[in-house]
């Protein structure tokens, strides 16, 4: 056993084990480890020998695989470029929603890098497998919704025919975010967007579901909802 695992082990509650097996069934084994403490022990790796300990990191547990992609959000880089082997190789582990939306969140890199993690993301969103895509659409939703990379954030959406229920929903939820920000010309899109019925629908929703949206515009956007 690595002496990684033993820390996590150490650190593990079993009622936070229930609870986190019941947000993702079917992942396993989970060990019960809270996020802060996990942040913790990330930011310690990330100062030390941290290219040693994403090579030689074990992926026999839900916490250990999030704990990587923690570490290479925290490490620090002359350039992105270094990054993305690391980020390549996590991507590649990513089996569930919490292991690719917590990877996106610490990717804050992307700021100061958008054109080259942008054209990195490319050939994310044409994969053929589910968590693959969803990464690329959280990156976007997250780094991408601006003046400069909207429309072209769009048209990588649209152009997105994955049956996976989790890239149906991250599709949804960056539909929802573009809302937010460019109201009139989503309301637009929504009236003829290319969506398929459940991810057209589940978009309404989540707008719907957000406190930046008024009464109004919650009850116009109802009309739009499809019977599928």
């Amino acid at each position: 056993m690595s002496s990684i695992r033993k820390e996590l082990e150490s650190i593990s509650e079993e009622e936070y084990c229930v609870f986190t097996q019941k947000l993702l069934p079917g992942v396993e084994p989970i060990l019960g480890v809270r996020l802060p403490n996990l942040r913790k022990l990330a930011k310690r790796l990330a100062k030390e020998d941290w290219k040693s300990y994403l090579l030689s990191a074990q992926n026999d547990s839900f916490e250990e695989i999030l704990l990587q992609g923690m570490v290479i959000g925290y490490v620090k880089v002359n350039t992105i470029e270094e990054l993305f082997p690391y980020i390549r190789e996590y991507v590649s582990k990513i089996d569930n929603w919490s292991s690719c939306d917590s990877f996106c969140t610490g990717l804050k890199i992307t700021k100061k890098y958008p054109e080259e993690v942008w054209a990195f993301l490319q050939p994310y969103f044409h994969s053929d497998q589910e968590f693959d895509i969803r990464f690329a659409v959280v990156m976007g939703l997250l780094y991408f919704i601006n003046d400069q990379y909207k429309e072209e954030f769009q048209k990588r959406l649209n152009e997105i025919h994955h049956e996976g229920y989790y890239v149906k929903m991250a599709v949804a939820w960056a539909v929802s975010m573009i809302y937010v920000k460019y109201p009139q010309e989503t309301f637009a899109y929504l009236q003829n967007d290319p969506l398929d019925d459940m991810t057209h629908n589940k978009a309404i929703q989540k707008i719907r579901e957000s406190y930046q949206v008024s009464k109004e515009e919650k009850e116009l956007l109802k009309s739009l909802k499809r019977n599928s």
